[in-house]
């Protein structure tokens, strides 16, 4: 009966104000577009030392930029989902809260031996609320976890990068699955595991590669080479990485996301969608 009255009231309101639809799609065209660039600019910060001719000068010196490039595109995103009608102020209060829980659940966990619960919560709210609640989701977590931890520096705009690809990528996963599959069934649950295992590998790939160029000298196998070849940079950057991060702090990751998921996976699923029912958020 709630839903029927909450679609019927939607329906009256699409008629009273014909610009509604136009409102939300204008909103969503322009996150779009917004998301696709940020990405673009955060994979040109993480990656360009690969095809650099000169060694870089400092290990902190692209966060910066991509602090001064995030930070406005987390406001836009925010005034333009709220002038769309995509979010409202119950969303963007559940954003906050989801955001402190996010917080507190990292500094609970503070990654010791890399078992981090941030990225569980991030990974389920984004699938159920969409790309963009996912992406704001996971620039605003890190950002107040590392506000809460004493974990500002260079290395956080980067790692707010990468958490909000994660949460967009979770949200564009809740796309593809819509209505494929049975809700909080086994399938779901299934694909939201791997989904988390994958991102932690892929979290700890990015965070590597942000330091990696600078972080060795010259004098090893596995060190940055100025000028070099893309294929050989890379190389070196992999058994980097499968030989430090990967079977370590990255697979106790892997393994915390994949067993929060199967656990509380269920039940925190069910919670978040009564919230997005209950028309805390419009629409994806």
């Amino acid at each position: 009966m709630t839903r029927g009255r909450d679609r019927a009231a939607e329906a009256r309101l699409s008629v009273a104000d014909p610009l509604v639809g136009y409102r939300g799609t204008a909103a969503r065209s322009a996150s779009t577009v917004l998301l696709v660039l940020t990405s673009l600019i955060g994979l040109v910060m993480f990656c360009w030392p690969l095809v650099a001719s000169v060694l870089p000068r400092a290990s902190g010196q692209s966060a910066p930029w991509l602090l001064v490039v995030l930070l406005p595109v987390v406001l836009v995103l925010l005034l333009v989902q709220l002038t769309g009608g995509e979010l409202d102020p119950r969303t963007l209060a559940l954003l906050g809260v989801l955001s402190a829980v996010n917080a507190a659940l990292r500094l609970l966990s503070a990654g010791t031996g890399g078992i981090e619960l941030v990225f569980f919560l991030l990974v389920l709210a984004g699938y159920v609320f969409g790309p963009t609640f996912g992406f704001l989701l996971g620039t605003v977590s890190l950002a107040a976890s590392a506000l809460i931890t004493a974990g500002v520096g260079p290395w956080l705009p980067f790692q707010m990068m990468a958490a909000g690809w994660i949460g967009l990528g979770a949200g564009l996963l809740g796309r593809v699955l819509a209505r494929r599959v049975r809700p909080r069934g086994w399938v779901e649950i299934g694909a939201l595991a791997v989904y988390a295992a994958l991102v932690a590998y892929v979290f700890g790939a990015l965070m590597n590669l942000w330091f990696w160029p600078f972080a060795l000298g010259g004098g090893t196998q596995v060190s940055y080479v100025p000028g070099g070849e893309l294929t050989e940079n890379l190389r070196r950057f992999a058994v980097f990485t499968l030989t430090t991060s990967t079977p370590t702090w990255d697979t106790l990751r892997a393994v915390t996301n994949v067993v929060a998921v199967l656990l509380l996976g269920r039940p925190v699923l069910g919670t978040l969608r009564r919230a997005q029912r209950r028309g805390v958020l419009a629409g994806r």
